[in-house]
């Protein structure tokens, strides 16, 4: 079985009410989805009190660390030197959240350990994927 990264981080909510809101949020990483990083945040953080988990190209988070990146369901940008944005749209609304920036390197550092850029293919399970999609028909 392959390591998986699993780092715990402190996210500022962005709201319109004047203060911001911390959040605990969960990042992680498995070289079995080598291109995908997954962001979850508990029940207490979402409007209908259930744990909301994205997934999203390990390429655009460390894109969005330098320049805006992103023009879909997910979007990252760096906010001053300490911080980076990453906003969620969603059909209920778009949600923003802060990260500081040294987190968000730190826990790349350690996905390229695992899976060097350039390297996420020799990763990839294409004949048990192909499988696994034979069983459900």
């Amino acid at each position: 079985m392959s390591p998986v990264i699993d780092q715990a981080v402190q996210a500022q909510l962005i709201a319109s009410s004047p203060r911001p809101r911390q959040i605990p949020a969960h990042l992680r990483y498995a070289p079995a989805d080598p291109f995908a990083v997954h962001i979850a945040f508990p029940p207490a953080a979402s409007l209908d009190g259930a744990e909301v988990e994205w997934a999203f190209a390990r390429d655009l988070l460390a894109g969005g660390l330098l320049s805006p990146s992103g023009g879909g369901d997910v979007r990252v940008w760096p906010c001053g030197p300490d911080r980076t944005v990453l906003e969620f749209h969603a059909p209920e609304g778009v949600a923003m959240i802060q990260i500081e920036t040294e987190e968000l390197r730190g826990f790349l550092a350690r996905s390229y350990a695992l899976v060097p850029v350039g390297g996420e293919t020799g990763f990839l399970d294409l004949d048990g994927d192909v499988e696994a999609l034979l069983r459900q028909i």
